[in-house]
């Protein structure tokens, strides 16, 4: 065991093919990581005399039989597992769920083997890392920077070559943020495409499970996996023909960016040398690139955070915190309880603004493919961080906070890297159910040189 690290999914297959190594080994290894963990990427593991049980029974299948045979994963704890409990990040809101959530059932019966869950911003309420009593998720790349967020500890797991992929959630940039800034792959797909039964969500209307992985082709194997209709779940969506049929070649797609004047970079002239490279890369592959008025997409991450969906959150967690509050993260704890400021009739004049601006973005997609963005517009310190939580927080999720709300799907992708450490990312984003068109449009930008 020279080499401790652990494969992504495709590279690992292959290496079981080739009678590289065997499943009793990979496990380990991942156990050897996850005992000698620093980074605080997980929350609880399983024993692994019970995962070696679960690499017992893949004996009984062949390789060509699962798609995911002897692949560890991980999930962020606002996910159930039957044989884990889950926290959503809050130790006091911890219970023993009965059953495993769809998609981490589906993942298993494929031959994966589930490691354990991992580190999170509190009930999945920012995009800093920071939020957690199990411990501050720094960068991989340089320490004194944020992981980001809510899905810090499974990218770290991933991204610390831990285990080969992970799932988090989704519902303002909750898995594109950490997968941008720790050189991974951050797959979030259509609405509804992945059940969400089983997950304690951040807004139950919006949120996703979302994919971590080393690769494009990892996070679209994975997302292919879990995808699928669940009667449970009442937001699920119907899945069938969405990874089927023949891709447009390159030249024959139409790509956009914001225009010069509406991107925000926050005053990080690198950030901004870093995506205008990206734009020129797009230009060699796709032919000419539109810019595009970005103010519908700016207004509708405005609405986020500015209007009923923080209510949201109340339905989910907000009897919790009444009864707890000592026992919440005092800025998750402050975010979610200003839900409380809102009417109905708030409620329903930001529901019929979306929809304005969804028929709006709508008209945007007709002429184009794909819409090219800066994933995050700059980089943060732990420090920065815990000094302004909010103005951060909102920065963030420039480029992000509208993808769920305009019923979009992204995958961000590492592109280059800051002289400080963390990596630049783009995320690659359209309508919905263009989840299998835009993985391979972001598959040709991926640079996968950070691991």
């Amino acid at each position: 065991m020279n080499d401790l690290r652990i494969p992504g999914v495709h590279d690992l297959r292959e290496q079981y093919l080739a009678g590289e190594t065997t499943p009793e080994d990979i496990v380990q290894r991942v156990y050897y990581h996850v005992t000698t963990d620093d980074s605080n990427a997980w929350i609880a593991t399983r024993d692994k005399t019970d995962v070696l049980a679960d690499v017992g029974e893949l004996s009984k299948r062949s390789i060509e039989q699962m798609p995911l045979y002897g692949i560890p994963f991980a999930i962020k704890d606002n996910i159930d597992d039957a044989e884990l409990p889950t926290s959503a990040g809050c130790p006091a809101y911890t219970y023993n769920p009965e059953t495993s959530a769809p998609v981490v059932e589906t993942l298993r019966a494929a031959g994966g083997l589930l490691i354990g869950k991992t580190n999170m911003d509190q009930f999945a309420t920012g995009l800093v890392g920071t939020r957690s009593p199990y411990g501050v998720c720094r960068n991989v790349f340089n320490s004194d920077f944020i992981s980001g967020g809510s899905s810090s500890g499974s990218a770290l797991a991933v991204a610390n070559r831990q285990v080969s992929f992970a799932l988090g959630t989704d519902t303002a940039g909750s898995g594109r943020v950490p997968a941008a800034l720790n050189g991974l792959v951050g797959l979030k797909p259509t609405r509804g495409v992945l059940s969400n039964a089983g997950v304690v969500p951040g807004c139950e209307s919006l949120s996703c499970v979302s994919v971590l992985a080393h690769t494009v082709g990892d996070a679209r194997l994975i997302e292919r996996l879990a995808a699928g209709y669940d009667a449970t779940d009442p937001y699920s969506r119907h899945t069938e023909g969405l990874f089927d049929g023949p891709l447009d070649t390159p030249d024959s797609l139409t790509v956009a960016v914001p225009t010069v004047e509406a991107r925000q970079f926050f005053g990080n002239q690198e950030a901004e040398r870093l995506f205008e490279s990206v734009v020129e890369d797009c230009e060699s592959l796709f032919g000419a690139v539109e810019r595009i008025d970005f103010s519908i997409f700016e207004e509708a991450s405005d609405l986020l955070y500015n209007g009923p969906w923080v209510a949201e959150r109340l339905t989910t967690v907000g009897e919790f915190i009444k009864k707890h509050p000592d026992d919440i993260d005092l800025t998750v704890r402050g975010i979610i309880r200003d839900g409380e400021m809102y009417s109905a009739s708030d409620a329903f004049e930001a529901f019929h603004r979306l929809e304005e601006l969804r028929t709006k973005a709508g008209e945007v997609f007709e002429e184009i493919d794909a819409l090219v963005v800066p994933t995050i517009g700059t980089i943060y310190t732990v420090e920065g961080e815990q000094l302004h939580p909010l103005e951060i927080n909102s920065e963030l999720g420039y480029y992000t906070n509208f993808v769920n709300l305009l019923d979009l799907c992204a995958v961000s992708v590492p592109t280059g890297r800051y002289n400080a450490g963390p990596t630049f990312s783009v995320s690659v984003v359209g309508p919905a159910f263009e989840d299998y068109l835009l993985t391979h449009v972001a598959e040709q930008l991926h640079t996968t040189e950070f691991h």
